[in-house]
This record gives C-alpha cells, sequence and structure tokens, in this order.
C-alpha cells in the first residue's frame, strides 16, 4: 500500500523514516525485550530516552540553562487554564487575539482571574496583524499572552516581529514549533500540543524561564503546579511515555535534517510554491491573509466557485492527497505543510491544484 500525502492539521503526518524506526523498535527497544509504551517510567531504560529527548530539544531550539522543559498531558487546551493558574498571582494579563485559538485562550484564561484582549483582528476575519496603534498594553500586567501561529486562519508572527514588551511574553506555538529557529530567551513560557510538529497526540511541551516558577497558588491541584512538575522531572505522575519517545526520534531525525535552520529553508520553499500556485490562479484560487503574516506551516484557501469544493476533495483524495477540507469555522481549504510534508507531498499538491484550475476555470 502507498502512503498518502497528509496535509492533516492534526494530528499530523509523522516522517516516514521515525515511523519506520518505531516499527522496528515496537516490540524490543534496544534489546530491553519490550516496547517502550510496556517500560516503567522511572526504570533506567525510559529515562534515558526522558533525557536524550530533552537533550536534543534544547539544542534544536537553542533553549537556556535557566529554563525547564516539561513533559506534560491535557494538549494545549488544558494550558489555556493552567498558564493563568500559574501566573496572574493576583493581578491582570494582557492577551493579543489573532484567530480562534487565541481567542480560546483569552476566553479560558477570563474564567481563571482579571484577562484582557489588549488587541483583536476578529473584524477582519482574522486575516492580518493587529497594528502597533491598534495593541493597548498594560506596562503592569502579568504576562503577555500571543499565539504565533494560528492554525484555522493561516496567521503567523514573524520571527522579526516578536520585540521585547517590558512583561513575560507568553506563546503558543503548536503548530509551528521547531518549524523554524526561536529566540527562547525573549519569551517567559512557550507551550505547544504536540500532535503537528513533534509527534502523536497527547504530549504537550512547555518550556517555562525559571523566574515564573514558584507563583501559583497553594490552592490549584499539585498536577497543575509548573512548579512541582519540575521539581518532580515531568513525572509526578506517569507522563505520555510513548509520546515522549516518538518526539525523540522526531529531534533526532530534525538534526539528521541538519536543525531548525535546515528545516526552516525548506519549508520557506514549500510555502512559497504553494502561496505561488494560489496568487498566481488568475483568482481561482484565494487565500485571505495580509501576506506579511501568511502562514508557512497552515495555508487556508478558497475556490472562487464553492460550487467546486466537493469536486476538489473528491478528486485530491482520489490523487492521494488528504485531509485538505478546511476548517469547519472558515470552509474552504487548508493544506497544512508541516514539517514532515516534504517538498514533494507540497509540489504534488500544486500540480493537481494547477490542473483542477485548468479543467474548470
Amino acid at each position: 500500500m502507498s502512503r498518502i500525502w497528509n496535509f492533516s492539521a492534526g494530528p499530523a503526518a509523522l516522517p516516514e523514516e521515525v515511523l519506520r524506526q518505531a516499527q522496528e523498535e515496537l516490540l524490543d527497544w534496544h534489546g530491553a525485550g519490550c516496547s517502550v509504551m510496556e517500560m516503567s517510567h522511572r526504570g533506567k531504560e525510559f529515562m534515558s530516552i526522558l533525557d536524550q529527548a530533552e537533550a536534543d530539544l534544547r539544542e534544536l531550539m537553542g533553549i537556556p540553562a535557566n529554563y525547564k522543559v516539561l513533559f506534560l498531558q491535557g494538549g494545549a487546551t488544558q494550558q489555556f487554564a493552567q498558564i493563568p493558574m500559574n501566573l496572574l498571582a493576583g493581578r491582570s494579563a494582557d492577551y493579543i487575539v489573532t484567530g480562534s485559538w487565541s481567542k480560546k485562550a483569552l476566553k479560558e484564561a477570563q474564567r481563571i482571574g482579571d484577562v484582557r484582549c489588549a488587541a483583536t483582528t476578529e473584524s477582519s476575519g482574522f486575516n492580518r496583524l493587529p497594528t502597533a496603534e491598534e495593541i493597548k498594553l498594560d506596562p503592569f500586567a502579568a504576562y503577555l499572552h500571543v499565539c504565533t501561529n494560528e492554525t484555522i486562519h493561516g496567521v503567523e508572527i514573524p520571527a522579526q516581529r516578536i520585540a521585547d514588551t517590558g512583561v513575560p511574553l507568553v506563546a503558543d506555538m503548536s503548530s509551528h514549533i521547531l518549524s523554524r529557529p526561536v529566540p527562547v530567551e525573549k519569551f517567559g513560557l512557550i507551550y505547544a500540543g504536540a500532535q503537528k510538529n513533534i509527534g502523536p497526540s497527547g504530549l504537550t511541551l512547555v518550556i517555562i524561564r525559571d523566574d515564573l516558577l514558584g507563583m501559583a497558588p497553594l490552592t490549584i491541584p499539585s498536577v497543575m503546579d509548573y512548579a512541582v512538575m519540575a521539581e518532580n522531572g515531568s513525572m509526578l505522575n506517569t507522563p505520555p511515555t510513548y509520546g515522549i519517545y516518538m518526539a525523540g526520534l522526531v529531534f533526532q531525525w530534525l538534526k539528521k535534517q541538519g536543525g531548525l535552520a535546515a528545516i526552516d529553508a525548506v519549508n520557506a520553499e514549500k510555502a512559497r510554491i504553494l502561496y505561488e500556485a494560489i496568487d498566481q490562479s488568475a483568482g481561482f484560487y484565494h487565500n485571505p491573509v495580509d501576506p506579511d503574516c501568511r502562514s508557512r506551516m497552515n495555508v487556508p484557501f478558497t475556490l472562487a466557485q464553492p460550487e467546486l469544493d466537493a469536486a476538489f476533495l473528491a478528486e485530491s483524495k482520489a490523487a492521494g492527497l488528504v485531509s485538505l477540507k478546511g476548517h469547519k469555522s472558515v470552509g474552504g481549504m487548508r493544506a497544512s505543510i508541516y514539517n514532515a510534508v516534504p517538498l514533494a507531498g507540497v509540489q504534488a499538491l500544486v500540480d493537481f491544484m494547477n490542473d483542477f484550475a485548468k479543467r474548470n476555470g
């Protein structure tokens, strides 16, 4: 059976090399006589997997020594509540809303404490970033929250627009973490669900600066307290062991590709040819996002003739191009071209799009 070109927004494609290695090691990991799924999370075998995964992630992202790396559960959605639980400390926080996920993060945080919307682009359909004049920040806020890549609306904050705000910057990087170099030192906390660019669903990464630990009130559950999880090496309870193992394999794969600078160049080329196909289609396809902040991971687009949507999806699936239907809240199409989607897959999509437009335009 041949594998599809998988453009799912998540759970998403994984590198075939990683899947094959996991398959080879499924029944017997490195002579242990059992699967990683069967190991004690406190045994020396699994601890070696965990330690190597953290070391490789630190190397890939250039994570400074004064940051803790936590391997947690609950997804990014749990972090929407866990962050204010840990960081508000009786103060207020600012949120910049640039799409569905930052909007949900704001709404959930408002259930916890005093949280305000410092800027939103909802009135424009979340097709751009707010201007400097539109952003009203509180210089005394406990933190500023942003989503650096909106999976649904396809809006990404370019690296050069990440500036020092004077307060800890908290970022949801779920859908583009590890796709480009990131100045970790500019952030107080970075979090990401694994199921897009890291590994299978069930694992959540939190990278947090040491000075932000220990601020949570004693009234929150211990498992929700970053300081407690850090003190216990992410193992206050049983962690998602197989997810951590798979993430570790992805980290090693990324190192083989040349690290984040190398994968960044590949991702830039993939995005270039896909957006070029959209922009040069004489209006047959359309991407609504301001070109200055188009996502390089999640590319939404519509057809000028919506009545052709069903045919586009059916024919693309028949051609081995899968999961191109847009999110139900926005409609149209969406191609998620994460690290594990190779240039050949994006080229296959572009070739199909050009042919479909030629036949139906």
